[in-house]
């Protein structure tokens, strides 16, 4: 493994980490730590913005090419499932969850996995399709 990549890696998991803990202190009014989430949030955001410069320096700039449909398709429908997926749990983690909300949030939290994991095999057969 390059030290680049062991860098890269390392510092992902404590920018994420960071950036994570960093919003669940802002989003839960029972902390009481909304600035320091700010704060917290900000420093991972700025380790994940670091970790650039370092992936860059260690490869070749690469000419242009045109854009891969298959690939951007692939990240949409990720983000879509993301976003379902994420919806799904707001719906069963808010306060006072009745059995509807429940019902929705589970159907729409399978629904987005399963775009999640979907997403795969579909890259893999467009690739193939123009190969």
């Amino acid at each position: 493994m390059k030290k680049d990549t062991l860098i890269g890696i390392i510092l992902g998991t404590i920018g994420g980490l960071l950036f994570a803990i960093g919003l669940c202190m802002c989003l839960i009014p029972e902390w009481n730590t909304f600035v320091g989430g700010v704060i917290a949030a900000a420093i991972g955001f700025i380790i994940l913005l670091a970790i650039i410069p370092i992936f860059r320096r260690g490869r070749a700039p690469k000419e242009r090419k045109p854009i891969d449909k298959g690939l951007a398709l692939t990240w949409t429908v990720g983000v879509v499932g993301s976003l379902v997926m994420g919806f799904g749990m707001s719906r069963l983690l808010a306060e006072n969850v009745s059995g509807s909300d429940m019902v929705v949030g589970m159907i729409a939290g399978i629904v987005g996995l399963l775009i999640c994991v979907l997403n795969y095999p579909i890259y893999a057969y467009l690739r193939k399709g123009n190969q």
